[in-house]
Formats: structure tokens, sequence, C-alpha cells
């Protein structure tokens, strides 16, 4: 099974080209915790297909190292869009990209040698209702600064869906919060059917923060796209930064440019890059 390597900001994952490779009948969750494992497989925070769509230029399937299928992934979409650029099944630098979460649009920005250096994704619009991130509550209602009980413990949380659910709380320092105690106990609570991921933020300026993220089914991660969109939708809706200009955002594993605009799309631009290509053996697996 011929593999590629990629990573967005260090958010690291396994390709499979399914444009050049059918994989029927495979159990993608199993293999995407197999390659994912450190010590007996590949090594990376998940896996992701890219595959043939009937609704769009191209699709994506995304799976988290449990194993668990995701509806979206900025950092994913970016080295998605690149290796289809970059390897000519894109001929245009404008295409379409199916997920779960819906179709996005990317824009892909080539050097002289046809080379993909950066990447800006139209992600949407964010979802603000309790029925569409999903959580528990009156479905119509926005949690926005709303005090939150998980177990024993209380957080002022924004909620935003951008294809993937995250609860937003903005603290002094991210790096001095307990994220690696916290974020499982905040994904797996009752109140969030689906689970979620829990973001950080720490506003530097009405242009530029700090993020850092605990992702559902993956853990600590060094940057993820959505979810660094949907950390400037909250600190928008709670008049931290200001709407329409471009926003820096500071992860981890580097930075993202991100912009809420005029007609209620989230555009989110930064780099990709390929780590190693490779070849997985199965026999002994499956």
């Amino acid at each position: 099974m011929q593999f590629t390597k990629m990573h967005g900001l260090g958010n690291n994952y396994i390709f499979f080209n399914l444009l050049e490779m059918p994989m029927d009948n495979q159990d993608f969750e199993q293999l995407a915790r197999t390659v994912s494992n450190v010590n007996t497989g590949i090594g990376s925070d998940g896996m992701i297909l890219i595959c043939p769509s009937e609704v769009a230029d191209y699709k994506m399937r995304i799976f988290n190292e449990d194993g668990s299928e995701g509806k979206n992934c900025g950092n994913g979409l970016r080295c998605v869009a690149k290796y289809l650029f970059d390897h000519m099944y894109a001929t245009s630098t404008a295409f379409s990209i199916e997920t779960l979460g819906g179709i996005v649009h990317v824009k892909v920005e080539p050097d002289k040698k046809r080379i993909v250096q950066s990447v800006t994704i139209d992600m949407g619009k964010p979802q603000l209702t309790k029925e569409m991130i999903p959580m528990k509550g009156d479905p119509e209602t926005q949690t926005i600064n709303e005090q939150l009980e998980i177990g024993e413990r209380s957080f002022q949380m924004t909620c935003v869906s951008m294809g993937n659910p995250h609860a937003i709380i903005f603290v002094d320092d991210v790096e001095a919060f307990p994220l690696e105690e916290i974020g499982p106990e905040i994904e797996n609570a009752d109140l969030f059917p689906e689970r979620v991921n829990l973001g950080i933020v720490q506003v530097k300026s009405r242009h530029e923060i700090h993020y850092r993220v605990w992702e559902r089914g993956s853990g600590i991660t060094m940057a993820c796209g959505t979810g660094a969109c949907a950390a400037v939708v909250a600190a928008t809706l709670n008049h931290l930064v200001d709407r329409y200009i471009p926003i820096t955002v500071h992860l981890p594993g580097g930075q993202l440019t991100i912009r809420w605009d005029e007609n209620n799309h989230v555009w989110k631009r930064g780099e990709a890059a390929y780590i190693c290509y490779g070849e997985f053996i199965t026999d002994t697996i499956f």
C-alpha cells in the first residue's frame, strides 16, 4: 500500500490515494489505528483518504488516531489540495473537495516550478446553534461565553462548529493551562453527544491570538485548522478581535491567517508540506 505522509503546521497524517489505488472492503477504522501507531505503524495524528467524488472535484475522508471518522480537517484539506495540484490531478488553481462536513472550495498558490507553497480554503459558514454543534440543550440557542458545568469544574465556553465541533475557552496563558488534564474531560463530557475538540485561546491584540488544541480522538496536536477558525469566530463573538480583517493565529506548529468575511464565510490560509513517501505492508495485520 503506497502512502504519503504530510503535515500542516505539524498536524501530520498518512495519506492514501484512492484515485489510483482502490481499497475495497478495507476496515478503514482499524487501518487508521494501525498506521497512526508510532510504535508498530508509521506514526501520525490520523489517516486521510483522497477519493473520487460525485458532488465535487475530489473527496477527502479523515480518520482520527483512534479510528473514529471526522467530518472535516483544515490542515488535512491544505495537504490534500497541495497533493492534488502538485501531482497534476488538479489542473486549475481553484477546485472543490467534498468532506463529511460539506463541500469546501480551495485555492492553491504555486511557485514558478508549479509547486504549491500555500493554500487558501473557504471553510464555509460557522454553525453556532446547539443543534448544529451538536450539544445538549435548547437546539436553537447559542453558547457564547456561557458558564458550563463539566464534572466538578465550571468553564466559560463559546461553542462553534466548523464542520467539527469546538468548545473554546479564553485563558491568560495557553502554555500554563493544563490541557492534557482538562482536554479529555471536556471531550467526553455528556454535554457533547459526538464528543468535542477543546481549544484554548490567549488574545494578544485585536488581530492576533495564540491557540492550543485537544482534538477528539487524537489528543494534543501541533495544529488544528477548523479549530483555529472556530477560535477566531469565538473571539469575534466575544468582541476580543475585529471582524472582516485577517487574524493571525499562532499555533505550536506555526501560524495561520483567518478571516471571517462579510458573507459569513471563514477563510483560512496556510502552508502544507511533505514528510515522506513509502509502502505500508499489511499482510500480517489484516
